[in-house]
């Protein structure tokens, strides 16, 4: 690579990074399909036309900001799944882990949880899959614990999903103390008396 390959293309990436910065920022309280083009362009301060360099429309960028936001979660969470059998060390391990996410990266995990359920299909679809795969991931850690032995996949399934929407209402609800100026040892205990719950639910499971 030569030296000026090496300068555009650290030029390139750090367009693209601000146009995502950008985006995140302006979605602070708004969602994504009232956001458009050139405002991100405008608050990236780069010119309408630089954004197709790197995104075809604003759904690519969306969906792009949900890779972001949920990469190697599943390599993590099947992680702690894997290092210790004992039901509240994985419990406060996961509520660590969302505390974190929550800390590392608040403007991704708020756009998150308001594009779930959101109006652009394209990142509501987006973060459906990735929950998808990561409730696989999951659910393959879950079926080798032998507190499922016995389970038929679609209850294995059923947990796994109750576990990412867990995660993800955790998430919401550490966001939501930090909106109202409070610290989070309620939410953090509130997820952890949940999470034993759903274990002896799980114990105790006939199907």
């Amino acid at each position: 690579m030569s030296p000026h390959t090496g300068i555009r293309e650290n030029q390139r990436r750090r367009t693209r990074r601000a146009l995502l910065d950008a985006a995140l920022s302006e979605m602070e309280e708004r969602s994504l399909g009232s956001l458009g083009l050139r405002e991100v362009t405008r608050a990236a301060g780069v010119a309408p036309t630089a954004f197709y360099r790197h995104f075809r429309d604003m759904d690519e960028l969306g969906t792009t900001l949900v890779e972001e936001a949920l990469a190697s979660l599943d390599e993590t969470v099947r992680g702690i799944l894997a290092a210790t059998g004992d039901a509240d060390r994985r419990g406060d391990a996961v509520v660590r882990l969302v505390a974190d996410l929550v800390r590392g990266r608040p403007a991704h995990v708020r756009f998150l949880v308001r594009e779930r359920h959101g109006g652009v299909a394209a990142v509501r679809e987006a973060i459906a899959g990735q929950l998808d795969f990561l409730a696989h991931e999951i659910g393959g850690a879950l079926a080798a614990d032998p507190v499922s032995a016995g389970w038929d996949a679609d209850d294995v399934t059923m947990l796994s999903r109750l576990l990412v929407d867990h995660m993800f209402m955790t998430a919401s609800a550490f966001l939501a103390a930090s909106l109202r100026g409070e610290d989070w040892s309620a939410a953090t205990r509130t997820a952890r008396a949940q999470l034993r719950l759903i274990h002896l639910g799980r114990v105790h499971w006939t199907g």
